[in-house]
């Protein structure tokens, strides 16, 4: 059966942080190009400009060149206020050594933002919040903001959202809660959910000493973290832990197992939180008139969560302008964007698999380090493990693309010069 949006039809965004924002400026920039005009209507029920967790869904923030080429398609620059930092190094410590990695590419920009408003105990002015921006874009394009919980969605001939006080019967339904938020569509739908990984975080003022515009990541610092990451954001750093079974403890224990300087002083936590990555992609996450994006559908693996955000509902809602809103319809041309992303995490999966081997065996770690050595001497374009690495800190590249990069010739030999 053929379904298609027409002049007038109603779509109902069901969350308003990135995902459901893209969705909107999406579907917004496609519809002036069919020349039809929609009914937007994004459901968020959080004050996204809120201090602590009231306005943020907890993310490190980092924002990829991709993702920032990708905003300017539908008519967005990021404001000053909403960056934070400019990130051009990353410093990995391990072993009591600290490697320092340049960007490979000094075109290739990446930036921190707030998914909210800032720290609950930040001193001070506020920051911008990225969500809010992005939010208030779409609005000003031609979206409506509806600031409430839905309850539920129902389907019959059409679906309906169910807030406390409304009900709205939909042409399309577009679900962006992502993976933290409860999932309201009836047991109907099929739904089910990605897996999820809970990462603790918080924020720590940044030291005066501590570098603006260098990520600094602690690998091997403490029993079951697998890395931890300090981000730097304006007079800030975000601290993100991934491992096994963490709780938020584990945030103050990895503080005070980072050497300090003096003249840096001690690092207080200001908010911290425990949210939840998707580590899998859903199942049944598209029908006739409804479809999951962002998170909720499927995600780049550890990385670049918003950017790969920002491109599957692309996908999505170019599918709804231009194919249909039909089952038939996203599972020919969004299904298959959606698994080649699968595929790229499962090599992003042997890349982070193997990597805790190298850390976990010192000959291999040793291996390792001396290639990075190595290729400090060669110029920035044959830094082979160097792009490597930064690739799988940042999700600025495809998994599958590193780990063909890896298996290459030059970095194979790379590691063999480091057995000398």
């Amino acid at each position: 059966m053929e379904l298609h949006l027409e002049e007038g039809s109603r779509v109902c965004i069901v969350g308003g942080g990135p995902a459901g924002s893209f969705s909107a400026l999406h579907l917004l920039h496609y519809a002036r190009q069919k020349g039809i005009h929609l009914e937007l209507l994004i459901f968020e029920p959080r004050d996204q400009s809120s201090l602590g967790s009231r306005g943020c869904k907890g993310c490190a923030g980092i924002l990829s060149t991709r993702l920032l080429t990708g905003l300017a398609a539908v008519d967005v620059t990021l404001s000053k206020e909403v960056i934070q930092s400019e990130l051009h190094s990353y410093a990995v410590h391990v072993d009591g050594d600290i490697i320092r990695i340049g960007q490979p590419d000094s075109s290739r920009k990446i930036v921190s933002v707030y998914r909210g408003g800032g720290p609950h105990h930040l001193p001070g002015e506020r920051p911008s919040s990225f969500d809010r921006f992005l939010l208030d874009q779409a609005c000003a394009q031609g979206a409506q903001h509806i600031q409430a919980s839905v309850t539920k969605i129902t389907n019959d001939k059409l679906p309906i959202v169910f807030t406390n006080r409304e009900q709205y019967t939909a042409d399309l339904v577009v679900l962006a809660t992502g993976v933290s938020s409860n999932n309201p569509l009836s047991p109907a739908f099929g739904y089910r959910s990605p897996n999820t990984q809970v990462m603790v975080q918080d924020e720590l003022l940044r030291p005066p000493t501590w570098p603006p515009d260098e990520v600094s990541v602690f690998l091997k610092q403490q029993r079951g973290v697998f890395f931890g990451v300090l981000t730097p954001k304006g007079r800030c750093l975000n601290v993100s832990l991934l491992g096994h079974k963490l709780t938020q403890d584990a945030v103050s224990r990895f503080i005070d197992s980072i050497e300090i300087s003096p003249e840096q002083g001690g690092l207080e936590g200001l908010c911290g939180c425990a949210p939840r990555i998707a580590t899998s992609s859903a199942r049944h996450f598209f029908g006739d008139r409804w479809v999951a994006v962002g998170d909720a559908a499927v995600t780049r693996l550890y990385k670049d969560g918003i950017g790969s955000a920002f491109y599957t509902t692309k996908r999505a809602m170019r599918v709804v302008v231009f194919d249909g809103i039909s089952k038939q319809a996203f599972k020919k041309d969004y299904l298959p964007y959606c698994k080649n992303i699968a595929l790229d995490n499962a090599y992003g999966k042997l890349l982070f698999y193997l990597w805790e081997k190298t850390l976990n065996t010192p000959f291999l770690l040793n291996l390792w380090k001396r290639a990075v050595s190595s290729e400090l001497e060669l110029p920035p374009e044959q830094r082979i493990h160097m792009r490597i690495l930064w690739g799988m800190l940042t999700g600025d590249e495809l998994y599958k693309d590193l780990t063909r990069l890896f298996l290459k010739q030059p970095a194979l030999r790379g590691l063999m010069r480091g057995v000398g």
